[in-house]
Formats: C-alpha cells, sequence, structure tokens
C-alpha cells in the first residue's frame, strides 16, 4: 500500500511512501483493541478509593440490648452497617487496577487500529518539518492546510520536535507524541492520524518484532 506525501501547507509533495500491509493492511481484531483499551484505562486509575471498616470509626462497642428475648434483630454495637453513621460492609479498599498484557498482543492491537485508519481512509502522511519556535498559530495552519479543522487529530513524530509538540499543546483536537509513546487507544481517539514521514519506518520497525 502507498501513501501520497504532503508538505506542511496541505500540498502533494511527488513523493510516495510504501507500508507494509502487514501492519497497515491487516484485519483488524477488535477484542484485542479492546483489552489494550482496558489496560490503558485501567492504569489512568489512582485507585486510592477508601471506606471505613467497624474496626476504622468511632463508636462505642456496647452491645445495644441483649441477644435474644426483645422481639428484635440482633445488633451488636452502634457501629454495625445497619445503622446510620455506622461502616460500610464490604467497602472499597485502596488497589492497583494495572493488569499485564502480552507484547505480542499489544502489537497486534496497534496494527488494529492502524489498519482500521487506513482502511477508513483517515490516515495521512506529511514530511518532517520543525518550527522555528513554539507558535500555536503556525501549527493551527498547518491542521487547516491539511483540512483537519475541527478534528481529533493524532500527529506522531519519528523523533523529538520540542516546538512542534509545545505548538500544539494549547489546542484541544490536537495530539502530538513520539511513535514510541503511542497507544491504541491514543489512534482509536482520533478521528484523523497523520504520520511524519520519518516516523513510518520506525513505527513498521517496532511492531515487527
Amino acid at each position: 500500500m502507498e501513501l501520497i506525501v504532503l508538505d506542511k501547507s496541505g500540498k502533494e509533495t511527488g513523493r510516495k511512501v510504501s507500508l507494509d500491509d502487514a501492519i497497515f493492511g491487516i484485519e483488524p481484531n477488535e477484542h484485542v483493541v479492546y483489552l489494550e483499551v482496558k489496560q490503558y484505562l485501567a492504569a489512568q486509575r489512582q485507585g486510592t478509593h477508601k471506606s471505613k471498616e467497624r474496626s476504622e470509626i468511632s463508636g462505642s462497642t456496647r452491645k445495644l440490648h441483649r441477644q435474644k428475648g426483645t422481639g428484635g434483630s440482633r445488633k451488636g454495637d452502634i457501629k454495625n452497617p445497619l445503622f446510620k453513621g455506622g461502616a460500610r460492609v464490604f467497602g472499597p479498599k485502596p488497589r492497583d487496577y494495572r493488569f499485564k498484557l502480552n507484547k505480542s498482543l499489544k502489537r497486534l492491537a496497534k496494527k488494529s487500529v492502524f489498519s482500521q485508519k487506513l482502511k477508513e481512509n483517515n490516515l495521512k502522511v506529511v514530511e518532517d518539518f520543525k518550527f522555528e519556535a513554539p507558535k500555536t498559530k503556525d501549527f493551527i495552519q498547518v491542521v487547516n492546510n491539511l483540512g483537519l479543522a475541527n478534528k481529533k487529530t493524532l500527529f506522531i513524530l519519528g523523533e523529538s520536535n520540542k516546538f512542534v509538540y509545545l505548538s500544539s499543546r494549547n489546542l484541544q483536537d490536537a495530539k502530538v507524541l513520539e511513535y514510541s509513546e503511542i497507544s491504541s487507544y491514543d489512534v482509536l481517539k482520533a478521528n484523523e492520524v497523520v504520520l511524519f514521514e520519518g516516523s513510518i519506518e520506525k513505527i513498521q520497525e517496532n511492531l515487527r518484532k
């Protein structure tokens, strides 16, 4: 599969790049993508939730009334979960929500989302460019030139590009990441994915392992 390389003004450069069908042309595996997105979102959770158990709240431990003969239920002390201000039954405790996925599965998930974007014609290639200084206005101009205004767009860099990253940081609909930082969630969430020309071979090399 070949894609035309655009420049930052949105015009064709006359060059094409070849995309590996084993990475950008597979049949997407939805379940694998689901697992990686689930792992990504689980890792974002702080897991600091906590409610107090009977031993942790203040209150008398005196038995409220005798066990039998009153006609009422057995209640124990005032910290019983049945009472207002009592403890919570099986309440949440701090925990780590992260879980492990095999590297091969995560690679398959990324191949799947890239293939889906290409299938939907939501993948573009732009030649590498840099800014002399961080300017949001210049980045907005590039986005408009590529016809991506008001679309959630993910730009994938082949190497660190500080000024391009800083120029995009104030924009709600644009996200800039290096090829080594991307997750299936980032690609899936974007309406359009723009690959810097220098990132393609690195992505392919990374996903062939």
